[in-house]
């Protein structure tokens, strides 16, 4: 029997309103590619993403362009060649890779981890508001280990002294979607690190950010946005102390563990991220982030309603994924 490919487009409503430096949302807009072969079904899920000109129409497109190869066998390695990084590439190379799993009847953990899986501490994201709003918001998750902070605007030193005090204990990331400039950079990274920030993500837009080779880095500072593939890796050494790799902006997990293992190479740090999905799409990136050195896999606890089934939350701890989700 011949694969079988279908392409569905999918929105689960966020619970509240989920605002960064470039917008907000109150759902998550999803695409979720389904190949089946010999009554084994393989899936995988990808987050369009409209900073990159990605839509829920074009990503779509993307993947039914490419039923025929689908359907004639490709595999994921020559994935990489067919179709470019970004959501649609992601989509197809899960949905192989549980297709894989499950045809074989082997994990694919066991692929590409030697140990047995661990529950991973994953930061909870704080959306970007006034800084009484964003105070409220840490001091509601004030018990969690560690918080990722919404930030890009004129009044973020306000906003970074007001989530600290209300979190006091605890570890806190930064995220400033670009949203800072070369004039109030080094500033704000001082009061970054007099407050103790763990770790400052893309302060800067990305292709712009050629100050930070000549600026100190009191707090380590991760690209996000200016970090796609492994090719583009070394152009990024002396700008950045670690990279967050997600499954959308790579294309995939196949080219995710080839950018993880090259920035381990080049002397980075690692963080995995995500876009706003469910648990279908958080579920690789957990198999990825076992190693990392952050963790920001908190997609499932920003929405009102997921996936059954879906992975696991207690607290900031996400369990891996049980096989009848992904993998």
């Amino acid at each position: 029997m011949a694969r079988v490919i279908s392409v569905e487009a999918e929105r689960f409503p966020i619970a509240g309103i989920f605002t960064i430096s470039r917008g907000s949302k109150t759902e998550a807009e999803v695409i979720t590619c389904t190949i089946s072969e010999n009554g084994h079904v393989g899936r995988g899920e990808c987050v369009p993403y409209k900073r990159y000109g990605e839509t829920m129409n074009g990503v779509r497109d993307a993947i039914q362009a490419m039923s025929e190869r689908i359907v004639g066998g490709i595999d994921r390695i020559a994935l990489l060649d067919a179709m470019p990084a970004g959501a649609a590439r992601n989509a197809v190379d899960c949905a192989l890779w549980d297709l894989e799993a499950k045809i074989s009847g082997n994990p694919v953990a066991e692929a590409i981890w030697p140990d047995p899986l661990r529950q991973l501490e994953t930061a909870y994201t704080l959306s970007l508001g006034e800084p009484e709003a964003m105070a409220a918001q840490a001091r509601a998750n004030a018990g969690r280990p560690l918080l990722k902070v919404k930030i890009g605007g004129d009044n973020d030193i306000a906003r970074i002294r007001a989530v600290t005090e209300a979190a006091p204990q605890s570890r806190i990331i930064l995220d400033a979607n670009e949203g800072w400039t070369d004039e109030n950079i080094e500033a704000n990274l001082a009061f970054a690190a007099e407050l103790g920030i763990a770790l400052i993500e893309q302060p800067l837009p990305a292709g712009r950010d050629e100050i930070l080779r000549r600026i100190a880095h009191p707090v380590p500072i991760c690209a996000d946005e200016s970090v796609h593939e492994a090719k583009n890796l070394e152009t990024l050494v002396g700008l950045y102390d670690a990279v967050n790799i997600k499954l959308d902006k790579s294309g995939g997990l196949t080219a995710a563990l080839i950018l993880r293992d090259r920035a381990r190479e080049l002397g980075f740090g690692v963080m995995v991220g995500c876009m706003v999905g469910t648990s279908l799409a958080m579920a690789p990136a957990i198999l990825l982030a076992q190693d990392a050195d952050f963790v920001d896999l908190d997609g499932p606890l920003l929405l009102a309603r997921d996936r059954v089934p879906g992975l696991v939350y207690q607290g900031s701890l996400v369990s891996p994924p049980d096989r009848a989700l992904w993998g």
